[in-house]
């Protein structure tokens, strides 16, 4: 993408609440979302889908794990569209392959990770004199909104965590 002036907005959504990690006798990459999380995951949704719905070409793209996808599935079932697993997302990998993303995908595109790749995420586009208009919330199921202008991340706010039971 080049530098062109246009505004646009990108969603990175930590993953909404899973089971218990240590309670999980499976592989970690097939630990589904519990209760609260698919509650969360269909509050995002409603939250979502007016910004992004009228966005054809918008994107869904989460990291491989079950708990990420999961939590895209309701909006992309809502868009009749469907979540693209991205390696680049996926826990334990370095954030670069993030920004590279962020730089390239279509402007109402809402991408899905861990709480580890989406702090290192944000400081680095502090680093890169983004603007962070609120105080960091890495909790599951917050939504940081990214505007971005031209091929730069400008601003950075974060919502909270739906408010489920």
């Amino acid at each position: 993408m080049t530098d062109t002036g246009d505004t646009g907005t990108l969603y990175l959504v930590r993953h909404a609440k899973a089971g218990d990690r240590s309670r999980w006798t499976g592989d970690d990459v097939l630990r589904p979302l519990s209760g609260k999380g698919r509650r969360q995951a269909v509050s995002l949704c409603e939250r979502l889908l007016p910004l992004v719905g009228a966005r054809s070409s918008a994107l869904l793209l989460s990291s491989t794990y079950l708990r990420c996808l999961q939590t895209l599935e309701p909006l992309a079932a809502r868009l009749h569209s469907q979540v693209h697993a991205d390696d680049r997302l996926t826990e334990g990998r370095d954030f670069e392959g993030v920004l590279d993303m962020l730089e390239t995908i279509p402007d109402g595109s809402v991408l899905c990770s861990h709480g580890d790749i989406i702090p290192a995420v944000i400081a680095a586009l502090e680093r890169r004199t983004t603007h962070i208009a609120s105080e960091p919330d890495w909790r599951k199921g917050s939504v940081w909104v990214l505007e971005r202008t031209g091929d730069r991340i400008a601003s950075a706010t974060v919502w909270p965590p739906p408010n489920v039971s």
